[in-house]
């Protein structure tokens, strides 16, 4: 194991290196489009005006560029993510309650897979477990009649801990019958500057917006917005079926200026609203790196900006490319605040994944402000640690506060937690599960409330939980966890390999990914 890492702030650059930007259409050869994207050009070093590099941020225990020790930082990686401590184990005894609001991100996984297909160490501040664990699909039963979702819990051994037991929750909503769906409003809000003229930028954004267009039809609507130094409507209220007249305003798009985020985003609600429909699917989606430079820049202007414009009832859906200047922090954190969710683009491939497979999940709303809360029982359960969801976490008073934000759900969608727990007594109760929910035009919350008890044990995980664990251990060993305990790669890949996922070409790639990180830290 290497040396690890532990620093307090919150929020860095990651500028470690990027031997080289390796672009890439497929997703573990499940992609055959001869689509192929030519690597970045533009330089790897960055001078600041004192002619010195920035090689990443101070921190209360010192510099910090996301990377491990071994890291060579004579080029640079420019994205820029925000770096969180592990959650640590609480004692029941003082800590009874976890608290958190639902994440349905993937961006996380997807940008890690980038950086392993070209050969690249992965930041520890980009990986966010609970995403790379949610980018897969489980064996969940559905919700019956008349609930927006089931949940199924279940113990077992902990892999890497053989003293502690985890708890496996997962959620799942319904999947969505396009032809029953509700008419959506989209607004397209697509970043048109300079920033976005890289081959793996605006034309993927064309691409991916192409593909989503072909599942909507007379009852919806489309408008596109763009913004580099100004903003410009460039399609206004059109209707879903007018493919001919969508396609051309996104062909016509080109890449040049500085880039004014906050002005597009206040227009693409002015124009969501106008075509609002009243019990409908109203959206903005932005496609972006990031990299905002004119008017509202810092994360923090931009989060209040959005959190104003949700109030509209319209939601916002984040979809983040590219690799230069990737700025992940401030896209997860529009998400976020925005009542969507945050996907990052790095092929072809992930584009149809998320806007035409998984387009119930991606962009119809079910189920908005979600929390969970556990309150363990201190009679069997000594004490616990959540596994991610590290950014999602709040007090244990604001789970009753409907003031307070929660996470959005979409229809299809599925929510795995993993909790690592040292137990006293295997006969009793461990948890009382609560979750509340919003509907998607609702104000107020409704409460669900579900038992978890010890004979829900088995020695043998189901595959679901096997599933999750091998994830959850590969996430640890790139975060170089401190809670990692016994975790290898031949863990990792063991745990996979148990279930049954010859038919998932997703989780096939995830074991080749693991396979030749693996590879590349044997030789380091």
């Amino acid at each position: 194991m290497k040396s690890k890492n532990f620093f307090k702030k919150t929020t860095c650059v990651t500028v470690a290196f990027l031997m080289q930007l390796s672009l890439f259409t497929g997703c573990g050869g499940t992609d055959t489009s001869d689509s192929k994207f030519e690597p970045n050009s533009k330089t790897l070093y960055e001078e600041s005006s004192e002619n010195t590099y920035d090689v990443g941020c101070e921190t209360e225990t010192g510099s910090y560029n996301g990377y491990n020790n071994s890291t060579d930082i004579n080029t640079i990686d420019s994205r820029e993510y925000d770096y969180e401590d592990e959650n640590p184990f609480h004692s029941v005894e003082t800590t009874p309650y976890s608290t958190f609001a639902a994440d349905v991100d993937t961006a996380s996984y997807s940008n890690i897979r980038g950086y392993i297909q070209s050969g690249t160490p992965v930041p520890i501040s980009a990986v966010r477990i609970e995403e790379m664990i949610n980018y897969f699909h489980y064996d969940y039963e559905p919700p019956k009649d008349g609930e927006p979702f089931s949940v199924s819990m279940e113990i077992g051994d902990c892999p890497w801990n053989s003293e502690h037991k985890l708890v496996q929750i997962g959620l799942q909503t319904e999947q969505l019958d396009l032809e029953k769906a509700k008419p959506s409003n989209f607004v397209f809000l697509i970043d048109t500057s300079g920033s976005m003229g890289d081959s793996n930028k605006l034309p993927l954004v064309q691409t991916a917006f192409t593909q989503l267009i072909e599942n909507l039809g007379e009852n919806d609507r489309i408008s596109i917005v763009t913004y580099a130094g100004s903003d410009e409507v460039l399609l206004s209220g059109a209707r879903g079926d007018e493919t001919d007249k969508i396609t051309a305003a996104l062909d016509s798009l080109t890449a040049y200026g500085s880039t004014n985020g906050s002005a597009g985003i206040n227009t693409a609600y002015e124009l969501a609203e106008e075509y609002f429909i009243k019990g409908g699917n109203n959206r903005v989606i932005l496609a972006t790196d990031g990299d905002l430079n004119v008017g509202i820049t810092d994360e923090g202007g931009l989060t209040k900006l959005i959190e104003k414009k949700k109030e509209s009832n319209v939601y916002f859906s984040v979809l983040g490319f590219g690799t230069d200047n990737l700025k992940d922090n401030k896209l997860e954190a529009l998400a976020d605040h925005g009542n969507g969710n945050y996907s990052y683009i790095d092929s072809v491939y992930e584009a149809k994944r998320v806007l035409v497979t998984e387009l119930g999940s991606t962009l119809h709303t079910v189920a908005k402000d979600v929390k969970f809360q556990a309150e363990f029982n201190s009679a069997a359960v000594s004490e616990y640690r959540l596994i991610g969801y590290e950014n999602r976490t709040m007090a244990a008073e604001d789970f009753d506060n409907d003031t307070v934000d929660g996470g959005e759900i979409g229809a299809g969608h599925r929510v795995t937690v993993l909790y690592e727990v040292a137990l006293t007594d295997s006969s009793s109760k461990l948890l009382d599960l609560s979750i509340r929910y919003k509907e998607p035009e609702g104000n107020d919350s409704k409460l669900l409330t579900y038992e978890l008890t010890a004979d829900a044990y088995s020695e043998e995980s189901s595959d679901n939980m096997k599933w999750s664990s091998s994830v959850a251990a590969f996430g640890m060993l790139l975060r170089e966890s401190d809670y990692s305990g016994t975790a290898d790669y031949d863990m990792v890949l063991t745990l996979a390999d148990s279930t049954s996922h010859s038919d998932d070409p997703l989780k096939n790639e995830f074991i080749s990914l693991v396979k030749s990180y693996a590879k590349l830290n044997a030789e380091e």
